[in-house]
């Protein structure tokens, strides 16, 4: 089973693909952990990728796509996998159906969690990161019990300078432009579920298994 999940940034996509792995028992490729993780082992794709992301450019799609396919073709992702931040264009998602076709697989499902503009904006504006482990927090939908330290390991909370307001408009047009002929495309071929995203997680994680076919 191969399911891919689409959503603006803050739509809580990673959360609910995370979520939903655990309970199928499939692997949850987020592009980028694959990255970090490329960059660790320095395989050549993850050198040819850190030559782009030292300039500050996007990695070109055909560097992101071998990755992809890449861990795909790992045993551990013989009974599937849920797809987290790919692909992100028409070109990626082409690509994708082709390597599977040439496998005997294929896409099953596109979970597409829609958030109104308004909602991600809060989102986005008001999250917290953990310098050490990364984990999120929210400065009114979910605080930290000690305001600027993680709840998980105590480490400092900083702001990413693009959740800004500002900045946060500038990259859901992004995501958006670049959406749109995705979206459209799994609509095409009757593979697009779209599941309202607002709500707490418990409630739109249940809206995603009444969704999925087999999973009620």
């Amino acid at each position: 089973m191969y399911i891919i999940f689409l959503g603006a940034p803050g739509a809580g996509k990673g959360t609910q693909a995370g979520e939903l792995a655990r309970e199928l028992g499939l692997e949850h490729i987020a592009t980028g952990d694959l990255f970090r993780q490329a960059l660790e082992r320095g395989t050549d794709l993850g050198l040819k990728a850190k030559s782009y992301m030292e300039k500050g450019v996007l990695v070109p799609s055909q560097i992101t796509i071998g990755m992809v396919l890449e861990r795909l073709s790992a045993p551990d992702c013989t009974k599937g996998a849920i797809l987290d931040g790919f692909p992100r264009n028409l070109e990626q998602a082409e690509a994708l159906d082709k390597a599977l076709r040439e496998q005997g697989k294929a896409i099953d499902n596109v979970v597409y969690i829609k958030v109104s503009e308004e909602e991600l904006l809060k989102r986005l504006s008001g999250r917290w990161i953990c310098r050490r482990c990364q984990a999120p927090c929210h400065a009114t939908d979910s605080p930290p019990r000690v305001w600027g330290k993680c709840d998980k390991c105590g480490g400092e909370l900083y702001q990413r300078p693009d959740d800004n307001e500002v900045s946060v408009k500038k990259r859901l047009e992004v995501y958006l432009a670049e959406t749109a002929p995705l979206i459209d495309y799994y609509t095409q071929g009757s593979k697009l579920i779209e599941i309202a995203g607002e709500g707490g997680v418990a409630e739109v994680a249940k809206r995603i298994k009444a969704a999925l076919p087999g999973e009620r």
